[in-house]
């Protein structure tokens, strides 16, 4: 048993070392800013202001999503449960399981999972739409090929404020990945590939999946009208 454990801390720590970044410094200013609207225009934000719905899936489909921008509601289904979100007054949201209204302080517990799963999977889907949130910090990063990255960080908002993303575009401007400096993840840099981009009915780009390491992240059937 010592020795199995022994094993796992000498693997975190080659981990670590070999994998392990510092989050990057980056200038802020109008060039950053000008490369975020890039990013923007290339993934049409015009056509993104100018969507009612967004429906996808997360979490190997457990997690089901339909999204009215519109009215800021939110449907989550996952499980036996099903949580109407009102993004604007949460007390007016509403959580069930097997089509029964729960009692009110089980319904507290359950619709702010629902708020913590949307938080995370949304970020996701519409991440680079939000990096001129309030809150947001825009840095300039010049990478190892020597080609400009976009450094954002939250610095209020959402379910883990303080969160950095360092976006990789192509030369068109649509995002290929981006590395993560968050807190839920101890491993600095971890790149996760933006991937399967796709015009959807309203007519902005969505990716449909994404790759970290071995790992694919679906997003299901990605709709937007």
């Amino acid at each position: 048993m010592a020795g199995s454990l022994l094993l796992f801390i000498l693997a975190l720590g080659l981990l670590f070392a070999f994998y392990n970044e510092e989050l990057p410094k980056g200038e802020q200013g109008p060039k950053a800013d000008a490369l975020a609207k890039k990013m923007l225009t290339a993934i049409q934000e015009d056509h993104y202001k100018n969507t009612s719905i967004l429906e996808w899936s997360f979490a190997r489909g457990k997690h089901q999503y339909v999204w009215n921008k519109e009215e800021n509601t939110v449907r989550v289904l996952w499980d036996e449960y099903r949580v109407h979100l009102n993004l604007k007054h949460q007390g007016k949201s509403r959580a069930y399981k097997n089509n029964r209204l729960l009692k009110i302080e089980k319904q507290q517990k359950i619709i702010q999972k629902a708020t913590d799963y949307f938080n995370n999977d949304s970020f996701w889907l519409v991440a680079p739409f939000k990096v001129f949130d309030p809150g947001t910090e825009r840095r300039l990063v010049t990478l190892k090929d020597g080609s400009q990255g976009l450094l954002v960080t939250y610095t209020q908002g959402g379910t883990t404020p303080g969160d950095s993303y360092l976006w990789c575009l192509g030369p068109d401007g649509v995002p290929k990945s981006f590395k993560m400096w968050v807190q839920i993840i101890p491993l600095g840099g971890l790149e996760a590939s933006w991937e399967g981009w796709k015009k959807t009915a309203a007519g902005v780009l969505l990716p449909s999946f994404h790759q970290i390491g071995p790992i694919t992240i679906g997003m299901g059937a990605v709709k937007a009208y």
